[in-house]
């Protein structure tokens, strides 16, 4: 989790005194930067700056407004050493902050997962009456884009493949051929959808997955994959290397 109070005082003072300079002057002056103390203190400033500021955009998307003149207020008298509020005070209202934005971040990730299970349900329902769609028992959507000719792997050997993968809406979150090379991995080592599905190709072969978010990354959110998504890919397999055991076989 975030934490608001992790850079406490210090880093609300720097964007208190950041924004303080700029009220007093209509047009900031430019600092001279030439001796490395300059640089150096510039860079601790605007690097707690930047972090705070980030904060407290984020602070103010998630519906919580920030009041910049009690900043400059709280900087000042901490300048000074005449705060209102002792430091035991501070932190439990930092800490309280802190759980009050973590609260509404938890309650919008709840509310965009249930939209990716309510989309992605409608997106395989349409899907799979697709001509050429073939749905497994699983709930794994495939069609074939190139037929291959090759062999096909077992769960336990390393593939070789290209592949582009993206969320229902088009958004591109992966892809080997944006990185203009293939990728090789054991396949029982990835999402149930890819290991089921790419046993399905021969070397060669192109084919189009639909998979549900419970063959994917379910409820985690990576990030780049929100939670509950269900995902495309397109893959083809270029080469497959047999497990050792069944090599020596």
């Amino acid at each position: 989790m975030k934490s608001i109070y992790k850079l406490s005082l210090v880093a609300l003072a720097v964007v208190g005194l950041t924004a303080c300079n700029q009220e007093q002057d209509a047009a900031p002056k430019k600092v001279e930067l030439t001796t490395d103390a300059q640089k150096e203190a510039y860079s601790v400033g605007g690097s707690i700056g930047k972090y705070m500021s980030g904060h407290i955009k984020e602070q103010e998307e998630l519906g919580f407004a920030v009041d910049r003149t009690m900043v400059i207020k709280g900087f000042s008298d901490g300048l000074g050493e005449e705060m209102q509020l002792t430091e035991e005070e501070m932190q439990t209202v930092l800490q309280n902050l802190d759980k009050k934005l973590n609260d509404k971040r938890l309650e919008q990730a709840e509310a965009l997962a249930a939209k990716a299970i309510a989309e992605g349900k409608k997106f395989l329902e349409e899907n799979k009456a697709k001509e050429g769609v073939t749905t497994t028992e699983s709930g794994l959507q495939y069609e074939v884009l190139e037929a291959g000719k090759g062999d096909k792997p077992a769960a336990e050997d390393t593939v070789e493949v290209h592949y582009r993968g993206t969320l229902i809406d088009g958004t591109e979150f992966d892809s080997s051929y944006a990185r203009g090379e293939t990728a090789k991995f054991p396949l029982n080592r990835v999402i149930p959808g890819w290991t089921e599905g790419v046993q399905l190709m021969s070397v060669g072969a192109k084919y189009k997955f639909v998979i549900p978010a419970e063959l994917a990354y379910g409820d985690r959110d990576t990030g780049t994959i929100p939670a509950n998504s269900t995902l495309i890919f397109e893959v083809e397999l270029v080469s497959v290397e047999k497990a050792a055991a069944a090599a020596t076989k």
